[in-house]
């Protein structure tokens, strides 16, 4: 598998100035088709970390338990309930049955048809013609080819109709399932300074978390949701000419997409809100909701690169079968993406202890934080972010063990060391004669003479040592 990811042979000449197409979430599908198990349980521990989902409501999220919706237990009748069950009863193709991709087919015409009527006033709003609705609602059902640019159907009706699909759904787009899931993620929201929950929404959380509950919805479901929602989001665009807004356009479609079937709006009672809220948002951000968290694509991949195991016999035989060519490229390609990963680790790990680092100076003055700043400070080089490496000290540089270098510091003054010598130890170029030393010792040096008090007498041998030195100097230089 790695060797078809990365390499590409194309024999075609009239294909090959075209651009390459990559699709980023390519692992992360291939994970869903092949290992669905591995896969929701990866999105769901994901999930999990950003709301909190009791037993019961996680149980219900994963399908092992049937979802408790509100009204369920209701023993109150009302009209509206009943209506909506009536309709429900007369099943068709494509009307009334499970969401299929036929059913997607058939019903992609009418969203086709709306992209290019997006100018209509009202539109979602303004009801259209029932005997027109009528005759297109049988022509979708039975399968028949539709002309809906003939000018017989207005806007208006399309629109209406495909309302009318998808109330007529068994279950919610957005299924039963996922229903207490959206209304924990409508109540995220931001932090202040001392950690205190406020009112604000926390839009990058709830954007990350419908990613991570899109990804567990079923693929016709999806599908759907990601036609519809991107033709609510260019109707909004356009709400100057249209007069519908995002939180318009919410109020027309919660009722179809999310709320519990067969319940009333006083069923939900003070959820209703946060329902309408959490399809306008999901309106404005539905070109980011439809992309894989950033971690969820490099587990995927990981998953199938960071593995030698190959997926079947064939793979082998194909990678066994590749030219010898191949090999260092692979070899390089390889070495590439584990020095990538590397350093993306490096970096996730490094804002993380930033992140860390703040949150602590951020926390309210506690016990706890003392004991955290304490831990910071015994490790500043493990855990604050930012802190250099402390670097080795500069090696010492080493005298000279020269036999001449030992004789100039003699005669200067400075206080020599005898050393033993070394293996390492540079040879002396020449040696000073044994009658010189002898005279060199008898002489001393200018600092112990500069001290003693010499008599008269000895003014003669004061100027004998002095130009003995001078000649002893200018023999050692001349021999270095």
């Amino acid at each position: 598998s790695d060797a078809i990811c990365n390499f590409v042979i194309c024999n075609d000449s009239s294909l090959r100035s075209q651009p390459i197409i990559f699709n980023p979430d390519f692992f992360v599908e291939k994970l869903r088709h092949e290992k669905p198990e591995v896969f929701t349980e990866l999105v769901v521990s994901n999930i999990t970390r950003l709301i909190d989902l009791p037993g019961a409501e996680l149980a219900q999220l994963m399908g092992e338990e049937d979802p408790k919706l509100p009204g369920a237990n209701s023993t109150a009748s009302g009209f509206f309930r009943s209506l909506m069950s009536l309709k429900r009863k007369e099943k068709g193709v494509v009307f009334g049955s499970p969401l299929t991709e036929e059913g997607i087919a058939q019903v992609s015409q009418l969203i086709e048809y709306l992209h290019k009527n997006l100018r209509a006033e009202g539109l979602f709003r303004v009801p259209g013609n029932s005997i027109r609705q009528q005759i297109l609602k049988d022509a979708l059902n039975s399968g028949t080819d539709i002309d809906l640019d003939s000018g017989d159907f207005h806007s208006n009706d399309v629109a209406t109709l495909l309302k009318v699909f998808l109330g007529e759904l068994p279950e919610p787009l957005l299924t039963h399932k996922h229903f207490h899931a959206h209304l924990k993620i409508a109540d995220l929201t931001l932090f202040d300074e001392k950690g205190n929950k406020t009112s604000t929404p926390d839009k990058e959380r709830q954007i990350e978390a419908l990613q991570l509950l899109f990804l567990i919805l079923p693929a016709p479901n999806r599908s759907l949701l990601k036609l519809l929602l991107d033709l609510l989001y260019q109707t909004a665009k356009k709400q100057d000419k249209n007069k519908m807004s995002a939180h318009n356009l919410a109020l027309m479609f919660a009722p179809h997409i999310l709320w519990p079937r067969n319940v009333t709006a006083n069923d939900l009672q003070e959820n209703i809100t946060k329902l309408n809220n959490g399809v306008t948002f999901m309106i404005k951000h539905s070109q980011k909701l439809f992309k894989a968290p950033a971690y969820i694509r490099e587990c995927a991949r990981l998953h199938y690169l960071g593995s030698r195991a190959h997926t079947s016999k064939d793979d082998l035989d194909l990678l066994t079968s590749g030219s010898k060519e191949m090999q260092p490229l692979k070899s390089q390609k390889r070495s590439r993406l584990d020095t990538c990963h590397q350093e993306e680790t490096q970096q996730r790990t490094e804002e993380a202890l930033k992140e860390l680092f703040r949150h602590v100076h951020n926390m309210p003055d506690s016990a706890k934080k003392k004991k955290l700043i304490r831990q910071f400070n015994k490790h500043p080089t493990a855990l604050t972010p930012g802190s250099d490496v402390p670097t080795s000290p500069a090696p010492r540089r080493t005298r000279s063990r020269s036999f001449s270098g030992l004789i100039k510091r003699k005669v200067l003054g400075t206080p020599v060391i005898l050393e033993r010598k070394s293996r390492d130890a540079t040879p002396e170029p020449e040696r000073v004669s044994k009658e010189n030393v002898h005279l060199l010792q008898k002489c001393g040096s200018p600092a112990h003479m500069s001290q003693a008090k010499l008599k008269p007498s000895d003014g003669r041998k004061e100027e004998s040592c002095r130009r003995m030195r001078a000649r002893l100097l200018s023999k050692d230089s001349s021999s270095l």
